[in-house]
């Protein structure tokens, strides 16, 4: 069943945290610039004619027709452009290289913040799926098949498993094992892996009554190790985590974005060959493999109208689409490439390293790099970007990725 309103109100969300995320971006250029007492004359949302705007101060805030992005316009971001005779000791190649990297990586960093509070929204307030310590099934007999695994084909020659042998029921709580109590499962899984062909001691919550069941793990042998596993299957649940294990949580998490950005970054070569082929070709779209942000969108419309999922399960996958959205453009925007922020940290980099040839050779400071020269390379690389993107483009809309089949 479809749900096409729902659909549309995913897109607009989506939209919504995209534009919000720029103007987070952008409002890390603007404050770093106005504490170095930089000039910042523009702060815009979108591209093209403009819609509406207002004046405070030197800086003209406000939107404009082509929501693709935004922009801060900071003076002297050129060695050329010409400047109030007032305000010209506030061009931005004047600043120390310490003060434009700040004002630079700023966005990027903002990126990262943003990425992070989200998941903290997420782990403490929406919650996630998790496993939890009510079994919601136990598993009568051991498998015949060599993985030695538990399943329900039980014979007259079956073992049962050692939960069921023990007297453990569906709908019992566990609260703890050998003593040892947990809030995580996973905690529990580890003394149950740990214990083979030993016993330990279940504490149990049935119908209001504590339980103390003795149960010895069996053995089975997973990737050359011998592990302890008792037959029984877990419920699912919502998880909150109490806010200092939420930040915990995010930090992992946004370690992890991170280091599968960087990875997805290096590997983003070898992948356009095969994303040409599911363009025009009959090859079915890799749901790992390239996404736009049409792409991104679309996947929001399929969550927000997805019938087998709860509304909370819809909330956090859209915060995670949008965190994990927030920390790859953090780290694309730090490619040492213009007209990215990276290509004009490195270039501010490069300055540095001149400034500090010449003063140790005792000379006079080089002028600072003019980047209207390097104008061929930023050209080459927005059309290498205009041509990744108008690819994404087409993929994304004549083999758009369906993450619910």
């Amino acid at each position: 069943m479809n749900f096409p309103g729902l659909g549309i109100l995913g897109v607009l969300a989506f939209v919504v945290a995209l534009l919000f995320s720029v103007m987070v971006h952008e409002a890390g250029h603007y404050l770093t610039a106005k504490k170095f007492h930089m000039r910042v004359t523009e702060f815009f949302l979108g591209f093209g004619t403009r819609l509406w705007s207002f004046q405070r101060g030197e800086t003209e805030f406000g939107i404009k027709a082509i929501p693709a992005g935004g922009y801060c316009r900071i003076s002297g971001m050129s060695v050329n452009e010409e400047l109030p005779e007032a305000d010209k000791h506030r061009a931005f190649y004047l600043a120390s290289v310490p003060k434009r990297l700040i004002v630079l990586g700023a966005g990027s960093f903002l990126h990262f913040v943003l990425g992070f509070l989200i998941l903290v929204i997420l782990f403490a307030g929406v919650g996630v799926t998790a496993v939890t310590k009510t079994i919601d099934q136990v598993v009568p007999c051991v498998s015949n098949s060599s993985s030695g695994i538990s399943d329900s084909s039980c014979t007259a020659t079956s073992i049962p498993t050692p939960a069921k042998a023990a007297g453990l029921l569906a709908g019992d709580e566990v609260i703890s094992i050998n003593g040892k109590e947990s809030d995580n499962w996973v905690d529990y899984t580890t003394i149950i892996r740990e214990s083979a062909r030993k016993e330990v001691i279940i504490a149990v919550m049935r119908n209001g009554e504590r339980l103390l069941i003795p149960v010895t793990p069996a053995a089975r042998t997973l990737n050359g190790k011998e592990i302890g596993y008792l037959g029984i299957i877990n419920k699912l649940g919502n998880k909150k985590e109490n806010p200092i294990k939420a930040v915990s949580s995010s930090v992992r998490i946004t370690g992890d974005l991170l280091q599968n950005s960087v990875t997805s970054l290096f590997a983003l070569p070898t992948k356009i060959p095969a994303l040409v082929r599911q363009t025009f070709g009959n090859e079915e779209r890799d749901a790992q493999g390239l996404v736009g942000v049409v792409g991104v969108a679309r996947v929001s419309a399929q969550t927000a109208s997805e019938p087998s999922l709860e509304s909370r399960e819809k909330i956090a996958t859209f915060l995670i689409i949008i965190a994990s959205l927030n920390i790859f453009v953090g780290v694309f925007n730090l490619l040492p490439l213009l007209p990215l922020d990276g290509g004009h940290m490195a270039v501010a980099i490069v300055d540095g390293i001149r400034r500090f040839n010449a003063k140790r050779r005792k000379l006079s400071p080089p002028p600072a790099i003019d980047v209207e020269k390097l104008l061929p390379i930023t050209l080459a690389v927005f059309a290498l970007l205009a041509v990744l993107s108008l690819l994404l483009l087409a993929a994304d809309i004549f083999n758009p990725i369906n993450i619910y089949q």
